[in-house]
């Protein structure tokens, strides 16, 4: 597919320690550069993502899912000041029902995003936009609330070790 890539992964989790479906969302980022470039991407680089969420079964209902599933993802890139050409993809629902030894499951209902896009960067800081629209992006397809600015986000510290 591309020369060369770079990838990396993201959970969401509810933030309940110990809860067994603290997962609420989960998503992968890949870079992708051939020299030379291809033609359906317009350029030399290439991000791809895939990325999945719970959703409530009257959203998972809702016949405007898919378009509101795609309005997230350039409204993220849109927001971040993202510059890109030759955005595609696709948006899911899924829908997942248990049988046999697995009945006791609840049934679960998914929004699934696969988009590519072909990031325009004049300096390797611009690259850091299209991360930030796609960490906001999950974070979006997670449900959880946007950060007003201004806000600073406090994260639990981790165990020091004592000597």
């Amino acid at each position: 597919l591309a020369k060369y890539s770079f990838a990396f992964s993201a959970d969401v989790s509810n933030g309940l320690t110990g809860d067994a479906e603290d997962g609420v969302g989960s998503g992968r980022f890949v870079l992708l550069h051939e020299p030379g470039g291809q033609d359906t991407w317009e350029s030399d680089l290439r991000c791809v993502t895939f990325m999945s969420a719970d959703v409530e079964p009257d959203m998972h209902e809702d016949p405007m899912l898919a378009d509101v599933g795609w309005s997230w993802f350039l409204d993220s890139l849109a927001d971040a000041g993202c510059q890109y050409a030759a955005p595609s993809g696709t948006v899911t629902r899924v829908n997942s029902a248990s049988f046999g030894k697995l009945t006791g499951r609840s049934n679960e209902a998914e929004i699934e995003i696969r988009a590519s896009w072909s990031p325009i960067i004049n300096s390797n800081d611009e690259m850091i936009n299209h991360i930030t629209a796609w960490c906001n992006l999950l974070s979006t397809v997670a449900g959880l609330p946007p950060i007003p600015d201004g806000v600073s986000v406090i994260t639990p510290s981790r165990s020091r070790r004592t000597s």
